[in-house]
C-alpha cells in the first residue's frame, strides 16, 4: 500500500546543443515555455514545464536543460553545472539525441554520466522526420549499446512519437503528491520568461558574432490604469560594435525584435503590451562572475 494515490517525478532532458530539447518541451506541455531557434546554446537557464495527467493521476515536471558542451567562458562552465546539478535530482532523464548527426564524443559523455548515476533514461531519437530509415536505423543501434530503459523516434517539430515518450515516462514515476497546481503549465516567472521572448527574436535576426554576446534582462513589468502591461527590458551585449547591431541602422533592429516579442508577450499576458526595450554595453560581461551574477546566470 501507499499513501498516495496519485504519481509525480522530475524529468531533466538534457541533450547536446541544438538537438530540439526546448522543441521536445514545448510539445510535450502543449504551449510554449521555452525559446527555440537554430543556434547553440539557448537555452541558458533550467526551464520547468509541467504535465499533468489527471485521468492517470500524474504529474510529469520536466527540466529543460542547456545544451551540455565543452565550455570556453564562466557561463558555459555554469550552464554545464546547471545540467549536472538537474540529473542530481532527476527521478527520470529524457536523453534527446540527433537522427540527422552521427553519436560523437559529446553524446558519449553525456551517455557515461547517466549510465554512472542510476537513474532511469528514456532516449528519444528526434528529427526522425528529416531522416533516412538508414539513418535512423543506424542511430538506433548504435545508441542501443547503451541499454537505456526506453528508445523513442521522434519528430518534436511535428509531435510525432510525443504521446509514446509521455507513456515511457509516466511509467517510471513513482507513488508521490502533485508538486503544482493541475493547470500550471510552468513554474517560470514573468520576468524571466518575457526575457527570453525578447532574447529568441534577436536569435533569429542577428549575425554569428552576437547570439553568444547577447542577455536580456527585464527589470519591471507593471500594469498601468489602461490595462496595458509595460515592460521595461535591456539587452546587454559585450562590445560597442555590437550594441550597433542590436540597435540597428537608425533603430531598425530594436523596432523589428520590440514589435516581433510584443505579440509573444501579449499572449503571454492576455493584454496589450508597451515594451521599452534598451541596449546597453556590459563589457565580457559572460567572462566575469560579478556580471553573470548580476545578470541572473
Amino acid at each position: 500500500m501507499t499513501d498516495f494515490e496519485t504519481r509525480s517525478g522530475f524529468v531533466s532532458i538534457v541533450g547536446r546543443p541544438n538537438v530540439g530539447k526546448s522543441t521536445l518541451i514545448n510539445a510535450m506541455v502543449g504551449e510554449k515555455i521555452a525559446i527555440t531557434s537554430r543556434r547553440p546554446q539557448t537555452t541558458r537557464n533550467t526551464i520547468r514545464g509541467v504535465l499533468t495527467l489527471p485521468d492517470r493521476g500524474s504529474q510529469i515536471v520536466l527540466v529543460d536543460t542547456p545544451g551540455i558542451h565543452k565550455p570556453k567562458t564562466v557561463l558555459g562552465e555554469r550552464l554545464n553545472t546547471l545540467v549536472y546539478g538537474s540529473l542530481a535530482e532527476a527521478d527520470c532523464v529524457l536523453f534527446v539525441i540527433d537522427a540527422l548527426q552521427p553519436i560523437g564524443p559529446g553524446d558519449r559523455l553525456i551517455a557515461e554520466r547517466l549510465l554512472a548515476s542510476g537513474t532511469p533514461v528514456v532516449l528519444a531519437l528526434n528529427k526522425v522526420d528529416r531522416a533516412s530509415p538508414e539513418q535512423i536505423g543506424e542511430q538506433l543501434a548504435a545508441a542501443g549499446e547503451w541499454g537505456f530503459d526506453a528508445y523513442v523516434p521522434i519528430s518534436a517539430l511535428k509531435h510525432d512519437g510525443i504521446d509514446i515518450v509521455i507513456d515511457e515516462i509516466d511509467a517510471r514515476l513513482a507513488p508521490g503528491p502533485f508538486f503544482f497546481p493541475e493547470d500550471a503549465v510552468t513554474d517560470q516567472p514573468d520576468r524571466l520568461l518575457a526575457a527570453e521572448l525578447i532574447r529568441e527574436k534577436y536569435l533569429s535576426r542577428v549575425h554569428d558574432e552576437l547570439p553568444h554576446s547577447l542577455a536580456v534582462v527585464v527589470h519591471e513589468i507593471e500594469e498601468q490604469d489602461n490595462g496595458v502591461v509595460r515592460v521595461t527590458a535591456t539587452a546587454y551585449v559585450e562590445r560597442e560594435s555590437q550594441k550597433g547591431m542590436a540597435i540597428g541602422k537608425g533603430g531598425v533592429m530594436v523596432r523589428d525584435v520590440g514589435k516581433s516579442a510584443r505579440y509573444d508577450l501579449e499572449r503571454l499576458f492576455g493584454t496589450k503590451v508597451f515594451l521599452d526595450l534598451n541596449v546597453k554595453v556590459e563589457k565580457d560581461w559572460q567572462r566575469t562572475d560579478e556580471m553573470l551574477d548580476r545578470l541572473g546566470f
